[in-house]
């Protein structure tokens, strides 16, 4: 597929931690950055992500000792911000209450104002208001077979179980996807009115069926820039789906043996769906989750996971004990690619041609739950 190249402009990227907000801002050369923050400080922020559509809009799911969970919204890229009117929140029918709002996703590029949110306990909200107000997608929240998808509220990752890595298909607004922590991928071709699951082939070793229909633990599902394919890191290592094909295709078999084929983040390409990057943590015994042995590096593949190269130019070479979360890794859309990454000891790490060489961006912030790119 032909490469399109993107204009050179600055980068800013969003750090949401455990105890607020920052920003690193570099201009088109990205060789230095500008740390700026503190804002939301001491709320617990979840994800921050800049609206594409508009380039100006940001949103925040934060978790704050006097709101409770709750988005902030900007429309002066983090310059001024107000609280949603209606925040996510399951209705006093459900007999369940939101615990935080864990992932955000733009709408489809013709639907301006629409925005998704996945919260723990796992639910779907849709606003149509650019993030003033927020309804459940009853077609998931209400849905016949939810409770036995979900399992128990209390299940899933240490955090809570969490809907996270909402998709929506660039050609179709009604195509959409989503994973659960626990339950696994979901699809809706409807707009979410109603769902399905799609986890043939993606192993379940905690469960006692061999290749069970839902129930899995995936931990980041993206789709690449061909929308027929998408990849997933589960907790049972790295997966491939090719549409129309429903059953994943294991790519974590040629990752090296000793570092293994878990992780929790994973990154595409903006423009070649052939090239994904991975953070893999250490997974064996007690599920240390950090990186193995201590020596962090990212992984990446040009040929759609058939092959690894091991990056890790400009990082510790020892001594590195690091957990990247789902949501801290992310790529912008230059060329060459840069590719970023926040760890859970407060550190921002970025490379400005595609993961050949790492440099330190930030330090000392609090743990971070994710770092996305606003171009």
């Amino acid at each position: 597929m032909a490469q399109r190249k993107t204009p050179a402009r600055r980068t800013t990227l969003l750090v949401a931690t455990r105890k607020g907000l920052w920003t690193l801002t570099a201009d088109a050369s990205r060789r230095s950055f500008t740390l700026g923050g503190p804002q939301f400080l001491g709320h617990v922020l979840h994800h921050a992500v800049a609206d594409p559509r508009n380039r100006r809009t940001w949103l925040v799911a934060a978790r704050t000792g006097h709101l409770g969970p709750t988005v902030f919204r900007s429309t002066d890229r983090g310059r001024n911000w107000k609280e949603a009117t209606k925040p996510p929140m399951f209705g006093k029918s459900e007999g369940r209450s939101v615990n935080h709002t864990f992932w955000l996703t733009p709408g489809h590029a013709s639907e301006p104002g629409v925005w998704y949110a996945g919260t723990s306990p796992q639910g779907l909200f849709r606003s149509e208001d650019d993030g003033v107000t927020w309804n459940g997608v009853e077609g998931f929240n209400r849905h016949p077979s939810r409770k036995a998808w979900c399992g128990d509220d209390k299940d899933g990752t240490p955090d809570g179980p969490t809907l996270h890595s909402i998709l929506v298909d660039p050609r179709d607004p009604a195509h959409m996807y989503f994973g659960m922590s626990s339950g696994g991928v979901f699809e809706s071709v409807d707009k979410g009115r109603d769902w399905k699951p799609l986890n043939q082939g993606v192993r379940a070793d905690f469960l006692p069926m061999p290749d069970p229909e839902y129930g899995h633990d995936p931990h980041c599902v993206r789709l690449s820039a061909d929308p027929n394919r998408l990849y997933q890191q589960n907790h049972c290592g790295l997966y491939r789906l090719d549409r129309p094909a429903t059953r994943w295709t294991d790519i974590g078999v040629a990752m090296p043996k000793a570092v293994g084929s878990v992780g929790l983040p994973l990154v595409v390409h903006p423009r070649d769906p052939e090239t994904l990057w991975m953070f893999p943590m250490d997974s064996t015994d007690v599920w240390p989750r950090t990186s193995p042995g201590g020596k962090p590096a990212v992984f990446r593949s040009r040929n759609g996971g058939r092959t690894w190269t091991r990056q890790a130019k400009g990082l510790p070479a020892k001594q590195g004990w690091w957990t990247v979360k789902r949501q801290a890794f992310c790529a912008d859309g230059h060329d060459p690619v840069g590719i970023y990454f926040g760890t859970t000891s407060g550190e921002v790490w970025g490379s400005n041609d595609e993961g050949a060489s790492f440099k330190a961006l930030a330090q000392h912030l609090p743990l971070i739950h994710a770092v996305e790119a606003a171009d």
